[in-house]
């Protein structure tokens, strides 16, 4: 099927020299602001990179075996209750069962036979009581376990266990999990995606080597999630999306809405007296180390927990930028932000539900906890045990919204400097100014899909404005030229 009009639009197939000019004069201006802060973020990072030693640090880690003691693995083939100062065979051979029996007179225990992965024989794990209660153990679970037969006395008649439940073993829900989520991001987003992954663990790089033991040696917090944030995006952006001046406007707006981010951060923390009291981590940091400062882990915390959602809702205002551009190269800019900002607005709805449904989804014990104290709902949001999270998803939704008008409006100022009018270029129709109505950012965004088709772009009808005549060759031009028993210039 082909198409017998023409377009007529042949003096658009290349830019003008003024538009060269443009378009070079705006990519300089990118680089003359991205390059110094890319310069000046990177001495920064050098200048503050963590020296890696441990002096004056104290602590004892929980997965230290002491000399005789094995952490151990192994895959359960029992679970029975007894009384716990039993060692032999069950008194009460109840298989299956995570409950304390009460009523036998004396204190019930969980006790699981676990085969042990090294070999050997089986051994008689005893259960932790919540793990027990709360979620319990079953056949085939793989647990570990730690192993104190050969300490001396664990086993010489004073009721010691001498093997402990420690955790459950989830190396392989959690591999298949990795590996499902890489192959649906590869598979949905190609090589895009691939590229995303891969800046993932770029990211992940910065945080376990920069940020973390520069937190624990008592660097700046302030500084150093800002530098450490701004090297994390500008990998992230780039390697994910390209070297682009849609990757680098961005770019501009995440910066923007990372520094309005770590300012309300810096004033909430001192504001609101975040010193994490109450917190068992916390607490166990404090004791570690004199340098860590609890106040400066929190206001790191606040900076880097909204990077994904401000990162997100950038590149997707700058994409929808260039996308409403592409769809109508001659739109004016006001136009165009207003029809941007629309698709902005409904952003900035569904971010701020994200934000505050994540931390609810991931604090569900608290708040189940403070809704049994039966506290008033302000004295409850207030509290040491709500207040940091409630400031975390504040100080995150203003900085990404603020960060959505001015990426797109840094988007429509370099998208106008430096689009190519591909449509047109390609012998597609130009769409004006006056046929991008009210409902044209509507209408933009539904020929997206088919944007690099002419058969796509000529089927959206909605782009012929009511009230003005249809352009050649358009359904609606067939449609009328039928109506009317006439013909038209569509070929089959």
């Amino acid at each position: 099927m082909g198409h017998g009009h023409s377009h007529g639009h042949s003096e658009d197939s290349e830019p003008t020299p003024q538009a060269l000019a443009s378009r070079k004069r705006a990519n300089w201006i990118l680089a003359a602001i991205l390059v110094p802060l890319g310069v000046l973020t990177l001495v920064a990072m050098m200048v503050m990179w963590p020296s890696g030693s441990r002096e004056g640090i104290s602590f004892s880690s929980p997965y230290q075996a002491a000399p005789g003691v094995t952490f151990d693995t192994g895959r359960i083939q029992s679970v029975v209750v007894e009384s716990c100062t039993q060692t032999g065979q069950s008194n009460t051979g109840q298989p299956n069962s995570g409950q304390t029996d009460t009523q036998s007179g004396g204190s019930q225990c969980t006790f699981a036979f676990t085969e042990p992965d090294k070999g050997g024989d089986v051994v008689k794990v005893v259960i932790n009581p919540d793990v027990a209660m709360s979620h319990g153990v079953d056949v085939g679970d793989s647990i570990r376990y730690l192993n104190l037969s050969g300490v001396q006395g664990a086993n010489s008649g004073s009721g010691a266990p001498a093997y402990v439940f420690v955790d459950f073993v989830r190396s392989i829900p959690i591999a298949l999990l990795a590996v499902l989520y890489a192959a649906v991001v590869i598979a949905v987003a190609r090589w895009r995606g691939f590229r995303a992954l891969l800046g993932l663990v770029g990211a992940y790089f910065v945080l376990v080597s920069f940020i973390l033991p520069g937190l624990v040696e008592g660097k700046p917090p302030l500084l150093l999630a800002l530098v450490g944030s701004t090297v994390i995006m500008i990998g992230v952006l780039y390697f994910a999306h390209g070297f682009s001046a849609r990757t680098s406007t961005a770019l501009l707006g995440t910066i923007f809405g990372l520094s309005i981010t770590a300012l309300l951060a810096a004033w909430a923390t001192d504001a609101a007296n975040l010193a994490g009291v109450g917190n068992h981590d916390a607490s166990t940091l404090v004791n570690m180390s004199p340098q860590i400062s609890i106040s400066g882990i929190i206001l790191c915390g606040l900076i880097i927990s909204g990077l994904g959602v401000l990162n997100d809702v950038t590149i997707t205002q700058s994409s929808a930028v260039w996308e409403l551009y592409e769809l109508a190269p001659n739109t004016s800019a006001r136009k165009l932000f207003s029809s941007a900002m629309r698709i902005g607005r409904d952003h900035i709805a569904s971010t701020v539900y994200t934000i505050a449904f994540a931390y609810a989804g991931a604090a569900l014990p608290i708040l189940i906890i403070v809704m049994l104290y039966d506290r008033p709902l302000d004295e409850a949001l207030t509290s040491a045990e709500l207040s940091e999270e409630v400031i975390r998803t504040l100080v995150g939704s203003i900085g990404l919204v603020l960060a959505i008008p001015v990426t797109t409006l840094i988007a429509v100022l370099v998208v106008k400097a430096t689009g190519m009018k591909r449509l047109a270029a390609a012998g597609g129709p130009t769409v004006t100014a006056d046929e991008l109505n009210d409902t044209g950012s509507l209408a933009a965004a539904a020929a997206v899909v088919g944007s690099g088709s002419k058969d796509a772009y000529d089927a959206d009808t909605r782009l012929d404005a009511p009230g003005k005549p249809a352009r050649p060759g358009s359904r609606r031009a067939q449609r009328e030229a039928e109506r009317r028993g006439g013909s038209t210039d569509k070929a089959t």
